[in-house]
């Protein structure tokens, strides 16, 4: 799931994003993905949970959506153990303007660092191995479940919590921090569950 030139923390993860998309006035799905790397997994949820959580991107209606979808696609690879991330051309060129992608990104930064610092390996198996593809399962629950989030106030917020917690906890090997995602899942679904206007 990791490779060997992926971002090495979540601080690197976005200053990369920041470095390989300057100069463009959009940022599209595609360009996010050559950032972060075509065979990067982990990377690749730990961005969707980033941008889900930061503010201006996050709260555009359809934004979580977009991202749930590409978690979904992502996941389902690995699951399938394809070796590089594809996803459809149309999704793939859809937009943000770099200008609010920077602004999330620079929000994320206090946050990052401190994660960065707590992170370590450590309950490895549960990020590797066997442990991967349960967590991808759980991740690829929470994606799907992200287009019924958007109708429910801050419950999307609870999913791009969850979602950088897993892509950090298989970026860092942590798997004490892939329990306390899977906590944060069960938060959000509970708080979903419970506000769903039947």
């Amino acid at each position: 799931m990791n490779q060997p030139d992926d971002p090495a923390s979540l601080t690197d993860l976005l200053d990369r994003l920041k470095a390989r998309t300057e100069g463009q006035d959009h940022v599209s799905v595609g360009d996010i993905l050559s950032a972060v790397g075509e065979r990067s997994f982990g990377p690749l949820v730990l961005i969707a949970g980033v941008i889900t959580l930061a503010p201006l991107i996050g709260d555009i209606p359809g934004v979580p959506t977009l991202l749930g979808l590409m978690v979904m696609l992502t996941l389902g690879q690995l699951v399938f153990q394809r070796h590089t991330v594809w996803i459809p051309a149309k999704l793939s060129r859809r937009t943000v303007t770099r200008e609010n992608l920077v602004k999330g990104l620079d929000w994320m930064v206090k946050p990052a660092r401190f994660l960065d610092s707590w992170t370590q390996q450590r309950l490895t198996w549960l990020v590797t191995g066997p442990g991967q593809y349960v967590m991808a399962g759980i991740c690829m629950t929470v994606a799907a479940a992200m287009p019924v989030m958007e109708v429910i106030p801050f419950s999307a917020n609870g999913a791009g919590l969850a979602l950088t917690a897993f892509g950090l906890a298989i970026v860092a090997r942590d798997g004490l921090l892939a329990l306390l995602a899977v906590l944060a899942t069960g938060g959000t679904a509970w708080f979903v569950l419970t506000n769903i206007p039947w």
